[in-house]
């Protein structure tokens, strides 16, 4: 048996034509459909491979919504710091990599991730946003660290409020605190110069980069 916790939303996302029915689709003609985007959305991998494999495959979840699972964890009283837990992709770190992912890159954006969530508790954030992460960006940027010129990375952060992931909006962060994280960042990570803020809405943006 093939235990899944993939939730309702991920199959609207890998196949559009049945957003108007939440949830409530044929299988078959979904893994035979030219709209199923495994690298895009990260697919259902777990039913190919249940499939691949021979076994059964256990979908608890696939008929909730990310805060109908939320009500099901209070039920079951699981602790709160669990159930509240922003959103993370299965991937992990490496899909907020764009482009190539390296060992440099990972440590940097583990470092970065540290600093913007821990700054998020610290400053009594965290439970008011829906989903907060950084962005390693594909590209450099010209700055000024100390009498020198750098070449250095870019930092994308983003943070949004949602009920379910169907839709979101950008958080509005306090201007200093947003200059403080930034501050903080450049000036302890190694390897990055410039951090910029991610405003846009779901839709049309998705929520994650990639």
């Amino acid at each position: 048996m093939l235990f899944s916790g993939c939730i309702c939303i991920k199959y609207i996302k890998v196949n559009p034509l049945f957003a108007g029915y939440p949830c409530h689709y044929n299988r078959n003609y979904y893994w035979k459909s030219k709209s199923v985007i495994i690298l895009q959305n990260k697919g259902n991998i777990e039913c190919i491979l249940g499939t691949m494999l021979n076994l059964k495959l256990l979908e608890p979840l696939r008929m909730l919504f990310k805060d109908e699972v939320r009500k099901v964890g209070k039920e079951l009283e699981i602790p709160t710091d669990l159930v509240n837990r922003h959103p993370f992709p299965g991937p992990g770190l490496a899909v907020r990599i764009i482009g190539d992912i390296t060992l440099d890159k990972i440590k940097i954006l583990q470092e970065v991730d540290d600093i913007y969530i821990n700054m998020l508790k610290e400053n009594n954030l965290y439970d008011q946003i829906w989903q907060a992460f950084a962005v390693l960006l594909p590209i450099k940027s010209v700055g000024v660290m100390g009498d020198e010129r750098s070449y250095e990375n870019v930092i994308a952060l983003r943070a949004v409020n949602s009920v379910d992931g169907m839709t979101a909006n950008p958080f509005a962060f306090p201007f200093d605190f947003l200059a403080k994280l930034a501050n903080e960042i450049i000036n302890k990570v190694k390897g990055v110069n410039r951090v910029v803020y991610d405003i846009s809405s779901k839709p049309p943006a998705t929520i994650e980069w990639e």
